[in-house]
């Protein structure tokens, strides 16, 4: 995993994670990199200082419980953050999401459920969609809808 620093055309600076450089770049190629303010995909990296482990660096010492413990605060922190910010459209998702992308309907940040087919038609038309990954789906599924 690698944490980018990014910046949107409006100006937001926020960070996102990512498997590697090249599922950045494969991402936001796609437009599916957005700012979560202003739901735009003109979002590019901030130069960064590398992470060089010092000699009192410890690494291999961390806690896998409390590794765990910290994911799962960041996953509610992705998760809070996103119902702050998206409207939740439920299982309208595609079509509302396809609307968008045709210029049907205004553009605005959205999150809802889509089967894994109707989330690759989408992405195959050229819509920015993105599935969140399970840590990030809210743990009561009813909340989606």
């Amino acid at each position: 995993m690698i944490r980018y620093a990014l910046m949107c055309g409006c100006g937001l600076e926020f960070e996102a994670w990512f498997g590697d450089s090249a599922d950045f770049d494969a991402q936001s190629a796609r437009g599916l990199v957005t700012c979560p303010d202003c739901g735009g995909a003109d979002v590019r990296k901030q130069i960064m200082a590398p992470a060089v482990a010092g000699k009192s660096d410890k690494r291999g010492a961390s806690d896998p419980a409390e590794d765990a413990a910290r994911f799962e605060d960041f996953a509610a922190q992705v998760r809070k953050r996103i119902a702050e910010t998206h409207e939740n459209v439920g299982d309208k998702f595609p079509d509302v999401a396809r609307a968008m992308h045709r210029g049907e309907t205004e553009h605005k940040p959205i999150y809802g459920e889509a089967s894994k087919s109707d989330a690759e038609a989408l992405a195959d038309e050229g819509a920015p969609v993105a599935p969140l990954p399970e840590p990030f789906v809210p743990k009561d599924r009813k909340k989606l809808n």
